[in-house]
Formats: structure tokens, C-alpha cells, sequence
């Protein structure tokens, strides 16, 4: 049945191994330290874990510089390790999702290897080539700024290769048989050790067309179908959360008209426009994204996100947007990159004021799909702007006031713990907000919690309701003769609105879900309700009879 979707209803929780949890005393995050944390992560109501790239590699990029696609890169422990937490994850209801980084490899990877080193290499082909630097090689950059060429000469195999990302990072060429059928193979080799799903890295990428030749690349859609069946017949409950940060009108092609191919994606455009909203309280051009991408097939689903380990992209904003956001979030080159994002965690970016972090955490896990959380949100962590690039909004989580954070016992870690100032760990940790019933790790176990009880936003149809102020967004989602209705105000000012809920009888009570405070109707049916500055509501629709009420079909 398609209710047995999973995906449709989780809370994801987004971490990093190597910056988690130390239980080998080496500084470094390991799967022993993780599986010590299954408890705090099941007790903060996650439902599935997705972890970075942790398979063998150089590291250059964070481990998205793979070198063996079958192995536990060594510094975060053995396959046996890997076993044993998904074991435990299991135990405790989690799934688990791994990073698929499948559109390039390190240029360690014995595959490289053997491609440079003979142009008769069974691998030669699995890569793109050219015996001329092509005239587009200034062209398509993925960081600008920090990268100006997507083509290198290779002096061992006297020819350029084609590297969408930095160079040491060269495309596998994805179109090639070959290549295909080993991907699927990868994903088969975790599945049976209790993987759950792919977040599948750079997905327009790995479905373009790549060469010399290629000034404008065509996706191959038709791959993405092959995927989707193999994890079908392989594993029915699998899926792939694709990375494709691509226009609404391409949206159903990456998801499938009949729901064929990706399960999920994050949804880019809704992500840089709820920024936008952020900035400057106008929930207009957020209104136009969700409604541009409202369109989807039953099976498929979006990923909401505020951060991630990315930079913020905001390519798909306006040149004056894009300034509003800067100004507003990032207005000092340092807290910029690639002349596009913003680098920054989100804690620091709306200056720690637990009104503003309230709002746009619950704007995430009340907008239509499915709430992707980062490791840190819930205690609410900085960022080391001293860190290169995307470096800086992953350092270590930071547990307790224990030297280092309680993230490792060696006199020194790998990437230092944030320390001092208001995001050191002194200050924010899990054990201070465990002792805290009004801290903002309990503020978000409980939202957690009662996003898990409101399975409309996961799976219902949505309506934008119209309140005449631009700096409100109210939405209603209505699933199985059940609705619930989530009002949030963007503007530090306190405004009072009007609206219809709609729902005939029904919808003349509305009951808050998260305090006290109700809404009824007057006699022309519409409702009257002041939200404080940043503030926002969720009711049920009706009363908390609901479940009485709940359809079948």
C-alpha cells in the first residue's frame, strides 16, 4: 500500500561519522563512538540517520574523494563497525541513508590509476578524455572562484580529463555500461549490510552527458529509472534522495511522471526563498516556489532543508534577492563562497535569537514533505569562519563542557572543537540542554515529536490561505477527512490576521497544538488571531477528535 511509504512521514537527521563522536581516542569520529550516541539520536525522535561519505578516501573534499566504494575508510573503523550500527540502528526503528558520491571518483582510485596509465586500460573509457584542451574548458564551474577549469592535463596519460568538481576529482563517465552496472553493484554491497537508501550526490551530473564534444549537457533520464528498479527488486523500501538543485519545470523528470524514478529531493527552491522570507519578511516569492513545485507523483516526496554541509545556495534568486539575503545573513566576504552562498551554520546566522530559530525551524517541519535536520541544529551550533570553505559548519558536535566538548579524549582532535564566544562549546552543548526543560534541544525533541502526530504534512494535498499580509505565510494541509492548518509570521512585528479555514463546520475551531491558546470562529466564519513578532501557530482543524474522524481511503 502506498501509505507503507516510509519516507513519507520521517524526520531525517543528517551527520557526519568523522565529526560525531571519538571512542578510539584518536581524534577522529568513529562508528564504535556513534553507535555509543543511537540512544541520544532515538531519544531525540529521529526516525532516519544519513550519513557522509565515510569509504576509504584522501579526504581532500570531506570524503567525497573516494578511493575504494567497498571499504570503511580506516580512520572511522572496519565494515564489521559499520554492521554493528546499522544492526543497532535497527533495534531502535532508525533507517539508515548513506552519501552514493558516484558522478567522480578520488584521482587515487586505482581506476584513475590504471586509465592514465594505459590508453588499452579496461578503465580508460569508465573516464572522459580529450588529446585537446576543449575551447569550454572555463565553463561550468561547480566553485567558482576556487576552481577555474573543469578540464586538466594528466602528464601520464598525455591527455586532458574532464573533472566537474576540483581536479582531483575526475568524472566517471556515466553514460558507459560499465560504469552503470558498477553503481548498481555499490548500492547492492550496502544494502545488504543494512542500508536503508541513498542521498545520491550531484544527481544532474551523473546523468548528463559528458565529453569534449558537450557544450550543452543532456540528461538521461531513462538512468534514473534503472536505479529506482534495481533498489525495487533489490530491496522494496529503499530509496534514493537525489541532490538536484535543478528549475520546477524539471522537477517531474527527475521524480517520473508515474513516480518511476527519484523517491525524493530536496527542494532547492523552496529552500533559497524561505531564506529570501527570512531576510526581508516577504513570503511572496516562498508562496511562488511552493506552489511551483506542488506537483508531484503519490510515491515521491520532498526533502525540506534549511542548512546542510554545503554552502546556502542562492543561484536561483534574483541578483537583488541574493543581496537581501547576503546583507541580512552573510554580509562579509568571509561568510560567503563561491560567489553564489553563504557558508555560515544557521545559529549564527540569525544571531542566536531563540525567536527567530523557533520560527524557521518550525517553518521546516511544517512545510510539505519531509524535515532533513543537520547534526547540531538541536542545540543550536556555530561555525569556525577560520576554516576553509565549506569546512567551517563542520567541526565537531559538541557534547559536554569536558575538554573538547566531550568529542574525544586526545590531547588534541583532528579539526578543533568550536571553543570561546558565544557558540564555544562552554556555552552550547547537549548535556547543559539535556539539565535544561526550556533549552532548545527539549524545544525541538518535542516539535519533533509533534510533527511525527501530524502525517497530513507528509502525505496530505496543501493550500496556501490567504491572511492579506505578505510577511505571513498560512498553510492548510488536508489528508484521510483530516486537516491541520500552520500560521507563521516572518516579520519582528506583531500582526493580527483574518482568514477563512475553510473545512465547512469543521473549520470554525481550531485547536493549537502546541499551547493552549485556540482559535474560533465568529459568526461569518473567519478567524481573528494576533501573532507576536517571529511567531507561529499549529492547530488541528476541527478538535482533537481527529482520529475518530480519520478515512480509510
Amino acid at each position: 500500500m502506498i501509505r507503507d511509504l516510509w519516507y513519507k512521514n520521517a524526520v531525517i537527521y543528517c551527520l557526519d561519522v568523522g565529526t560525531y563522536m571519538d571512542a578510539n581516542g584518536d581524534g577522529i569520529g568513529d562508528f564504535s563512538g556513534l553507535m555509543r550516541r543511537l540512544d541520544y539520536l532515538h531519544g531525540l525522535g529521529v526516525t532516519a540517520v544519513w550519513l557522509m561519505p565515510f569509504q576509504r578516501s584522501p579526504r581532500r573534499d570531506h570524503g567525497y574523494d573516494v578511493t575504494d566504494y567497498y571499504a570503511v575508510d580506516p580512520c572511522f573503523g572496519t565494515l564489521g563497525d559499520f554492521v554493528e550500527f546499522t544492526h543497532g540502528a535497527k533495534q531502535r526503528g532508525m533507517r539508515v541513508l548513506i552519501d552514493l558520491v558516484v558522478n567522480h571518483t578520488s584521482i587515487d582510485h586505482p581506476w584513475f590509476q590504471s586509465a592514465r596509465a594505459d590508453r588499452d586500460s579496461p578503465y580508460r573509457d569508465w573516464y572522459i578524455w580529450s588529446d585537446k584542451k576543449p575551447t569550454h574548458a572555463d565553463k561550468g564551474m561547480v566553485f567558482p572562484g576556487v576552481q577555474d577549469s573543469t578540464w586538466t592535463y594528466d602528464k601520464v596519460a598525455r591527455a586532458w580529463y574532464f573533472h566537474r568538481f576540483y581536479d582531483f576529482q575526475p568524472d566517471l563517465n556515466t553514460s558507459n555500461p560499465h560504469v552503470q552496472a558498477e553503481i548498481l553493484k555499490i548500492m547492492g554491497f550496502w544494502i545488504q549490510l543494512g542500508v536503508h537508501g541513498f542521498r545520491m550526490d550531484a544527481v544532474p551530473f551523473i546523468i548528463g552527458t559528458k565529453g569534449a564534444d558537450v557544450k550543452e549537457s543532456t540528461e538521461q533520464f531513462e538512468m534514473l529509472r534503472m536505479f529506482r528498479e534495481f533498489l525495487q527488486w533489490r530491496q522494496g523500501e529503499s530509496i534514493i534522495l537525489a541532490e538536484a538543485n535543478v528549475k520546477p519545470d524539471k522537477d517531474m523528470e527527475y521524480f517520473g511522471s508515474d513516480g518511476d524514478r527519484m523517491h525524493m529531493m530536496f527542494n532547492f527552491q523552496a529552500n533559497q526563498n524561505l531564506f529570501y522570507a527570512l531576510a526581508s519578511a516577504d513570503t511572496k516569492p516562498l508562496i511562488k516556489a511552493l506552489k511551483a513545485t506542488k506537483g508531484r507523483p503519490a510515491t515521491a516526496q520532498w526533502g525540506q532543508f534549511l542548512r546542510n554541509h554545503d554552502e546556502l545556495d542562492l543561484g536561483r534568486l534574483t541578483d537583488e534577492q541574493r543581496e537581501t539575503v547576503f546583507a541580512a545573513f552573510g554580509p562579509t566576504p568571509d561568510m560567503q563562497l563561491y560567489q553564489r552562498g553563504i557558508r555560515r551554520r544557521l545559529a549564527p546566522m540569525l544571531e542566536g535569537d531563540r525567536r527567530r530559530l523557533e520560527l524557521a525551524y518550525s517553518l521546516l517541519f511544517t512545510l510539505p514533505g519531509t524535515p532533513v535536520i543537520r547534526y547540531g541544529d538541536e542545540i543550536g551550533m556555530g561555525d569556525d569562519l577560520s576554516l576553509p570553505e565549506r569546512e567551517c559548519g563542520r567541526t565537531p558536535m559538541q557534547w559536554s563542557t569536558e575538554p573538547h566538548g566531550g568529542f574525544t579524549k586526545r590531547s588534541r582532535p583532528v579539526k578543533p572543537v568550536i571553543s570561546g564566544g558565544p557558540y564555544g562549546y562552554e556555552h552550547v552543548n547537549v548535556a547543559d540542554q539535556h539539565r535544561d526543560p526550556e533549552s532548545f534541544m527539549n524545544w525541538m525533541e518535542r516539535i519533533i515529536r509533534m510533527r511525527k502526530e501530524v502525517p497530513e504534512i507528509g502525505w496530505g494535498d496543501y493550500a496556501i490561505i490567504d491572511t492579506r499580509h505578505t510577511a505571513i505565510l498560512a498553510i492548510r494541509y488536508d489528508w484521510l477527512n483530516n486537516s491541520v492548518l500552520m500560521l507563521h509570521n516572518f516579520s519582528h512585528t506583531p500582526l493580527e490576521i483574518e482568514f477563512e479555514a475553510g473545512c465547512g463546520e469543521r473549520g470554525k475551531l481550531l485547536v493549537n497544538l502546541l499551547t493552549g491558546d485556540h482559535a474560533c470562529a465568529d459568526e461569518a466564519g473567519k478567524h481573528r488571531v494576533l501573532l507576536e513578532g517571529y511567531g507561529y501557530r499549529w492547530y488541528r482543524v476541527g478538535g482533537l477528535d481527529y482520529l475518530l474522524n480519520r478515512a480509510e481511503i
